[in-house]
């Protein structure tokens, strides 16, 4: 009786040490995409609205001051969207970090898919949120815009897999061999 106590309470302790060593592996794995994805938030509020970003624009004007306000207002267009572009690269990176060493077979084997997906529908839902921000206004075109900095991130870390994937085999058959 005492020895089939020792072996539950041993076999509970096991588990449960799992269990911890498994949730803090999740928050290490989801923590970042989720800390991200609340920036993206934050930022979509009036923080990063345009006449707060708009101080870039005296930088430029100090180092350049005979630069004209139209080429001042491009400048600060494509800073605006490379801001988008690298957000959703970073988000898709931080996704894809997540998915691929998932715990779910589902999650691993289409950790590219799903992380764009989950990219697009954060896009989405982030201008339907700016749609409510007075100081934003909500485009289908910077959500087209996010994706694509989603699918750049995404395609570079399928091509350095790609390319490393060949290396990691070679590695393992000459481990194999010794």
């Amino acid at each position: 009786m005492i020895v089939e106590k020792m072996r539950s309470q041993t076999s509970r302790s096991h588990q449960n040490s799992r269990q911890v060593r498994s949730a803090g592996s999740r928050f290490w794995r989801y923590g970042p995409l989720i800390a991200w994805a609340i920036l993206i938030f934050v930022g979509s509020g009036n923080i990063l609205s345009a006449a707060h970003t708009s101080i870039l624009l005296r930088a430029v004007r100090w180092l350049f001051p005979n630069v004209r306000d139209e080429s001042l207002a491009v400048f600060h267009l494509l800073v605006r969207k490379a801001g988008h572009l690298t957000e959703y690269a970073i988000l898709a990176t931080f996704a894809a970090r997540a998915f691929r060493t998932s715990s779910h077979a589902l999650l691993r084997r289409h950790w590219l898919w799903i992380s764009l997906l989950l990219a697009i529908a954060y896009a989405l839902t982030d201008e339907f949120h700016q749609s409510f921000v007075p100081s934003r206004t909500a485009s289908i075109y910077d959500s087209l815009i996010d994706s694509v900095g989603a699918l750049i991130g995404l395609t570079i870390i399928w091509l350095r897999l790609r390319k490393s994937a060949p290396e990691r085999r070679r590695a393992s058959a000459r481990n194999l061999v010794s």
